[in-house]
């Protein structure tokens, strides 16, 4: 069962003093809506290609506790991912081979993120108005 995060609670996480890369990691799927503007410290693993780039982002995550799946909505792409990464995960956890973690799926994706967000420096970046401004749906 995946586990949601509001955007408020990872606003509160990144400005809690926590380290991203360390402490947890925020994950986007978004393929070719990706630019345009992203979540501070995220990393891009498009959607598309998701399933087989899965083992390499486990190997460069699995000392990270927390990590955040999203796409524009995180309605499909994101909880698909989230979903593809925690049973990974999960698998070497029960090898042994894994710490224990968490696995979350941003509830409204960057849309509702950036709505809320998109003028703090310290939690969005790359924004273009030109591409979100215009009330363009992903």
């Amino acid at each position: 069962m995946l586990k949601y995060m509001s955007p408020d609670e990872l606003a509160a996480l990144m400005k809690s003093g926590k380290v991203v890369g360390r402490d947890y990691c925020i994950v986007d799927v978004r393929d070719d809506d990706w630019h345009g503007g992203n979540i501070k410290g995220s990393q891009n693993s498009p959607s598309h290609g998701f399933l087989d780039k899965v083992d390499e982002l486990v190997a460069q995550t699995k000392d990270v506790p927390t990590v955040i799946f999203h796409c524009a909505l995180s309605q499909v792409r994101g909880p698909k991912a989230a979903r593809i990464y925690s049973e990974t995960r999960d698998i070497l956890q029960t090898q042994g081979a894994d710490k224990p973690h968490e696995v979350f799926v941003l509830r409204g994706g960057f849309q509702d993120f950036q709505a809320k967000y998109k003028n703090d420096p310290e939690l969005v970046e790359n924004w273009k108005d030109e591409v979100w401004g215009s009330g363009l749906q992903f």
